[in-house]
């Protein structure tokens, strides 16, 4: 006997009309219920795929070099030559760096006693200059809390870290907290709010016609940052500010150039006196190591701060060092090969030589400039 088989078209025949409306609706819902979790399992998927471009791509695509926050004393005082100096000097500052402006003063225990008032972002010079000239004049310089407050800014989720540094600068007139006579107290609620925030805070302290230096030396002290320059005249101010501002992070891009390229230089001088010693195993080690050297990223930021004569010159210094460095390697790299092939030496070492002068030469230049800056700042001549 033939096997006997129902085909749907059979079994849907068989059916009432209001059985077959039946079963096609049931059928429609358990299939938007199946629809439904895959649906949902799809949108975590694209959210969460979405959340990782943003991590591993946009964000360090986006991220700044530096992120600073002028935090200026609005309490009574020469308010005026503050907002002065930092307006002159905000112009100049990293294209690329996110920069905000807050300001302190006013009544213990108030809520407006210290304000953001640009927040952070790149090419925003002109609205924290603006926003300067805008600040008002407070009662008492509540410095705790403006800077507890600084420190809390850098601690969004959606906020982008720097790079390289986080930096708040501090700009007071008074040198310490008019609500809190407890100075131990103070330091010890900055101290630990900046731990609380997870990251590493440089502080940078102007004490500005301060009557007393010592409760700022030793605020920074307990912060374990640098000591506080102190600025008597408004002209002092300035050149403070533009140091710390302008010239520190051009000093910490250039040497940071220089410290990734001097080990190369060692591995250079190993791989010529292996080629000298027929150690050509140890010469290609060697200058695998020397080609390593990376400096785009310092080169980029210091593209970024060409605001100064001083700056373009450490700038095109970095670049030439590169560029001469990769004019050693090459010749370093026809040396060995010129080598390993028992040709005469005379030619390609005289080359390697040349090359080498050049690059030491530059060196020597770029020392003698960054020593010229450092001179600049604190425990230098000005």
């Amino acid at each position: 006997m033939d096997e006997i088989r129902l085909s749907a078209s059979t079994a849907a025949d068989g059916l009432s009309p209001s059985a077959s409306a039946a079963i096609s609706s049931a059928h429609q819902k358990l299939s938007k219920r199946r629809r439904r979790p895959l649906l949902v399992l799809l949108v975590v998927a694209l959210v969460a795929a979405g959340g990782a471009a943003w991590t591993w791509v946009v964000v360090p695509v986006l991220a700044p070099a530096y992120k600073t926050t002028f935090l200026i004393d609005a309490a009574e005082g020469d308010l005026a030559s503050v907002t002065e100096a930092l307006t002159t000097v905000v112009g100049n500052s990293g294209s690329r760096d996110s920069q905000s402006l807050r300001s302190f003063g006013g009544e213990c225990g108030s809520d407006d006693n210290t304000t953001q008032l640009v927040g952070f972002g790149t090419g925003n010079r002109e609205e924290i200059a603006a926003a300067a000239r805008s600040v008002r004049q407070g009662a008492k310089a509540t410095l705790q809390r403006g800077i507890v407050e600084a420190v809390d800014d850098f601690t969004p989720w959606y906020s982008l870290k720097a790079k390289q540094v986080n930096r708040i600068i501090v700009v007071t007139r008074h040198g310490k907290d008019a609500c809190d006579s407890d100075d131990e107290f103070v330091q010890k609620q900055i101290r630990d709010r900046v731990a609380a925030a997870g990251l590493t805070i440089e502080f940078r302290f102007i004490g500005y016609r301060t009557p007393d230096h010592e409760p700022l030396k030793k605020l920074t002290t307990q912060l374990q940052t640098q000591e506080p320059a102190f600025a008597d005249s408004p002209e002092d101010l300035r050149k403070w500010l533009d140091w710390f501002t302008t010239v520190e992070p051009v000093l910490r891009s250039a040497q940071s150039v220089v410290n990734a390229l001097n080990p190369t230089v060692d591995k250079l001088n190993a791989a010529t006196d292996a080629v000298r010693s027929g150690r050509f195993d140890l010469a290609d080690a060697a200058l695998t190591e020397a080609r390593d050297a990376v400096v785009d990223v310092e080169i980029k930021d210091l593209d970024g701060r060409t605001a100064s004569v001083e700056a373009v010159d450490v700038r095109d210094k970095a670049i030439s060092l590169r560029r001469l460095q990769e004019e050693v390697i090459k010749a370093a790299d026809v040396l060995a090969r010129e080598a390993r092939s028992g040709r005469n030496l005379a030619e390609p070492l005289a080359v390697y030589t040349k090359a080498a002068k050049a690059y030491n030469d530059e060196a020597a230049l770029m020392t003698e400039r960054l020593t010229q800056l450092r001179g600049k700042g604190l425990g230098g001549t000005r």
